[in-house]
């Protein structure tokens, strides 16, 4: 990255705080809407989330990474550490906290727009191992999406590909895919549809850690080598996007 860090800290605050609004306040309207339908509600929900995650990462991507979520910086350090590709330390210790107090941010901003008290605990209990091992999955997978693309060349693809997979996750796992510790801590600040009880937070958090440690290995037994920038793909990585840009043009017809 070539950006100065206070400008990346500031895109992923808002990123991340953006992101926390669109999850709570489309949680709100669809509770609203909805009111007796909670396979509706959900639907809506993951709907919105899906398309605003997408944007968010078309817009602040350039500038940050748009990594809004402290695992995904965390495996980004982590993996990028032999080839010194990917975010140092000191960038490590300014996003996370940025990332945190943005999500927060966030859920604020949208209890206020839907004239809510500013911040209220959610009542909504969220634990079990069922749920622990929802995340560990949703994380997962998460991480290896993210990080498959950037070492076979297709980051741009990065936008729709994690807004499908996060609109997907929402219906394949037990938790409703939180898979992101700043969010799911901001999200402890409203006691609507998307809340968590503050009590729950430990749980998610420490099977998200599990998740994002889990996807990263799986990422270095998957994809053990990055493009060098200016390099072209390797045969395999070359194989992948051609299919990739096949199915596209056969989904177009």
């Amino acid at each position: 990255m070539t950006e100065p860090l206070a400008r990346r800290a500031l895109a992923e605050g808002l990123g991340t705080g953006l992101l926390v609004t669109v999850v709570v306040g489309s949680g709100i309207m669809a509770s609203r809407l909805s009111p007796h339908d909670l396979g509706l509600q959900l639907l809506e929900n993951s709907t919105a989330t899906a398309l605003g995650l997408a944007v968010l990462i078309m817009m602040l991507g350039p500038i940050s990474g748009a990594h809004f979520n402290p695992v995904v910086t965390l495996a980004d350090c982590a993996l990028g550490r032999r080839t010194g590709t990917g975010v140092d330390a000191r960038t490590v210790a300014v996003f996370i906290p940025v990332q945190t107090v943005g999500g927060i941010g966030g859920a604020v901003l949208a209890n206020l727009m839907f004239a809510l008290p500013a911040a209220t605990a959610s009542t909504h209990t969220r634990t079990g191992a069922h749920l622990w091992l929802g995340e560990v999955v949703a994380t997962a997978g998460l991480v290896l999406l993210v990080f498959a693309l950037a070492r076979t060349g297709r980051g741009r693809y990065g936008p729709a590909a994690v807004g499908a997979y996060i609109g997907a996750a929402y219906w394949f796992t037990s938790s409703t895919s939180f898979a992101n510790p700043a969010v799911t801590i901001a999200r402890a600040f409203t006691d609507t549809f998307a809340g968590i009880a503050p009590g729950s937070i430990t749980g998610f958090v420490v099977a998200q850690l599990l998740g994002a440690a889990l996807g990263a290995a799986l990422v270095l037994a998957l994809f053990p080598h990055r493009p060098t920038p200016g390099k072209p793909l390797a045969a395999t990585d070359r194989t992948a996007e051609l299919a990739a840009a096949a199915a596209s043009a056969r989904s177009a017809i």
